[in-house]
């Protein structure tokens, strides 16, 4: 396969055709290798508009997907970014050539000891992984974008909470097979409006999912 021809397809054929069009994003898309962050066992998949298993019951966004959470966040380099979900990296690796610095946390201490070694290699150093549950806590706040990489059942106002006013919150809530990515622009100190992007399916956060009700 050839690897370079592989990836610009994946940008123009896939990420573009899924309305994409933000030059910085499909730039980024394009340089970053992204089968250095997918497991050995899927390399063949690196490419395809596809999730990619990861471990622990987790996937890697598809392709389409990672494209529209870094365009509807709209980066342009001078920001401080919150990623909630490390996963394989790769998203971390784009979001850290759009803005000034990311913080990611993750509640898997291999995958964020996986993710330093794919960064590492790319170069990638403006970045601080954290081992975090963050349904029990976030990072000190005052960033100017959030990328939620898991689903919630039902909206958290904390992730709003940890943006600065005019920061911007890539959200996907809601029950499969119906659930809606939503971008929310924090507007003041205790206001925000919400635009729902389009539906999807995606993993909760680990203890995202609301407990089982039960009927008496």
């Amino acid at each position: 396969m050839n690897i370079d021809f592989a990836r610009r397809q994946m940008v123009n054929q896939q990420v573009r055709g899924w309305n994409v069009y933000d030059e910085d994003v499909l730039s980024t898309l394009r340089e970053l290798p992204r089968e250095q962050f997918v497991p050995s066992e899927y390399k063949a998949l690196a490419f395809a508009d596809t999730e990619i298993a990861i471990g622990h019951g987790e996937h890697m966004m598809s392709p389409t997907v990672e494209g529209r959470v870094l365009q509807a966040l709209g980066l342009r380099g001078d920001e401080r970014v919150l990623e909630v979900g490390t996963g394989s990296g790769f998203l971390t690796a784009c979001l850290a050539k759009l803005s000034a610095n990311v913080t990611s946390i993750d509640i898997h201490d291999d995958f964020l000891r996986k993710a330093a070694g794919r960064l590492a290699a790319c170069g990638i150093g403006n970045i601080n992984l954290q081992q975090m549950n963050a349904m029990e806590a976030l990072p000190d706040g005052g960033f100017d974008a959030i990328a939620v990489t898991g689903s919630l059942q039902t909206f958290d106002p904390r992730f709003v909470h940890a943006l600065n006013p005019g920061g911007k919150l890539f959200i996907v809530v809601g029950d499969a097979p119906a659930m809606v990515a939503k971008l929310v622009h924090r507007t003041g100190e205790n206001d925000w409006e919400t635009v729902s992007l389009f539906e999807t399916t995606l993993a909760p956060l680990v203890n995202g999912a609301l407990p089982p009700q039960f009927c008496f």
